[in-house]
Order: structure tokens, then sequence, then C-alpha cells
């Protein structure tokens, strides 16, 4: 029986997705192109949804007790098989860093875009993007169809929480600033949100949000340059500015089509410029 990789990620909440399971295609493929995905939805412990109350019913007292937070359980299993042996295949990927990171990262897209799909449908804004910061689970393993998408898989490897690897600079730092931005003795910068939504954009898939947010990002950036302008960061800062031309042109593009390969990755090189050089910032002050 064919075995199929999945990524299971658990999220804290409940994003009112019904459970079941979604055939996953992107939005610029031909609709006669079979799914690249199926994706399993299960949420465990959500509040059934309250019954109309009047407006005069007095509001129970607090329970800090009785709190219980619901999770949501996303699978997005691969439409291609595994060709090899399904044991070896993922023995390497437990010892492989770079295979696991690349096939977390496109569950993580995948489930970018179903939040992202929730979001759009429900007109919420609040709901969120996932991150791998954020997940309390994130499994790699595979299974035969049918047990996958009733829940169940073969073998699997955890993933351990990207915040576990870090070392003490580069966690003690962004706590640092972040206090210094809540009481107010610091001020982040406008490219800094922009470039970050561009990111979680470009991650779910949603290239042409993407675009746009690039050209609105960079021009915050190069406009912010002279806070961001220490050393290291020059060269970065010159090649972006001379991409200011190519990103507007994208940006055009998209408020009307899809882009095409060799713009999508003039785009994709801009934001990961881009990115660079706000991490740059963030290592270094």
């Amino acid at each position: 029986m064919s075995q199929f990789p999945f990524v299971q990620i658990a999220l804290a909440g409940a994003f009112g997705i019904d459970d079941g399971r979604y055939p996953v295609r992107s939005a610029r493929a031909d609709q006669d192109v079979a799914p690249e995905a199926v994706l399993v939805v299960r949420t465990f412990g959500a509040p059934l949804a309250a019954r109309r109350r009047s407006r005069k019913r007095k509001a129970p007292p607090a329970d800090r007790n009785a709190q219980t937070v619901p999770i949501t359980e996303l699978t997005a299993i691969a439409a291609t098989p595994i060709e090899d042996d399904p044991e070896s295949w993922l023995a390497t990927l437990a010892k492989d860093a770079g295979r696991r990171d690349a096939l977390a990262e496109w569950g993580l897209a995948i489930a970018a875009r179903t939040l992202a799909a929730r979001r759009i449908a429900s007109v919420d804004a609040g709901v969120p993007d996932p991150s791998l910061a954020l997940t309390i689970a994130l499994r790699l393993g595979y299974g035969d169809g049918n047990s996958l998408v009733e829940g169940r898989w073969g073998k699997a490897i955890d993933i351990p929480r990207e915040d576990s690897r870090l070392g003490r600079v580069s966690m003690l730092r962004p706590q640092e600033r972040m206090a210094a931005i809540m009481n107010g003795r610091e001020r982040g910068l406008v490219c800094e949100e922009l470039i970050l939504r561009a990111g979680a954009d470009m991650t779910g898939d949603r290239i042409r949000e993407a675009t746009l947010q690039v050209r609105v990002g960079l021009e915050a950036l190069l406009a912010e340059r002279h806070v961001l302008d220490s050393p290291g960061q020059a060269k970065d800062l010159d090649f972006l500015d001379g991409r200011r031309q190519m990103t507007g042109d994208a940006a055009n593009e998209a408020l009307t089509d899809d882009l095409g390969e060799a713009r999508e990755a003039e785009i994709r090189e801009t934001l990961a410029i881009c990115q660079r050089v706000l991490r740059r910032r963030a290592a270094h002050g």
C-alpha cells in the first residue's frame, strides 16, 4: 500500500473551520490539475456555541480553573507517495535538517493558505497566520491515505520548537527591544511591520498580495535608511535602492494578474534581502 508524507501542525485556538478534509490546489493552478495535497482539519476542546442570551441576564463570575484552550490540528498530506522505502525515507529525514525544514515549510504554507482562506471567507482580520514559533506541536511522518484522513499515521517524528535552538544572545535582544517599544523608549520602524506582512503573504502563497506589500515596504525601508544604515548594511541597501523601479512595475502587474515566473523570482529575492536587512538590525541594533 502506498505511503504518503504528511506534516501535522497543532495550533492553540479554534478558528471556526469545520472538521473534515479539504483538497488543496494553488489558485494559480489549472482547475483540471490534481490537488497537490489534502488537508485534514480536526479541532479538540472547542466550546459549544453559546445560546443567545438576554442582555439583562447577569454574567456569571469568572472561574480560572474552568478555562480550557481548544487546539486546531492541521494535517497536510502530500498527493505524491513516497517512492523509496518509507522507513528509510523517515530515517533520512530525521538526520537531514535541510529536508526537514523544507517539508515543514511546505506544511506551514498549506496551513497559512487555510487560515487565509478562513480569514477572507469570514471577513475576520483577527484570524492569524501560523508560524513555527507559535505551534504547539509539529510532526512529520508518513502513512497510507485512508488512515491519514482518519487521523491515524504510520510513523512520525516530532520537531522541537524553533526557539529551543536559539542562543542566549539572540533570545535576549528581542526581549530587550520589545520592552523598550512597550514602554515608549523606542519605536518600531514602519518598514518592519510591512516587510513582516509581506513575508507572511509569501509564506501563504499569496504572491500578488506579497508583491504589493513588498512595494510599499521597500519604499518605507529606503525612507528609513538612515536608521538601518549601520556597518554591513550598505551593500544590501544600495541593491534595494536599485530595485525600486522593478518593484513598482511588479506591483502594477499584480493589481490585475499573476506575476510571471521571472518577476516572482525577483520579488522573492527583493523580499529576502529586505528581511536580511531587518534581521541584521535586530541582531546588532
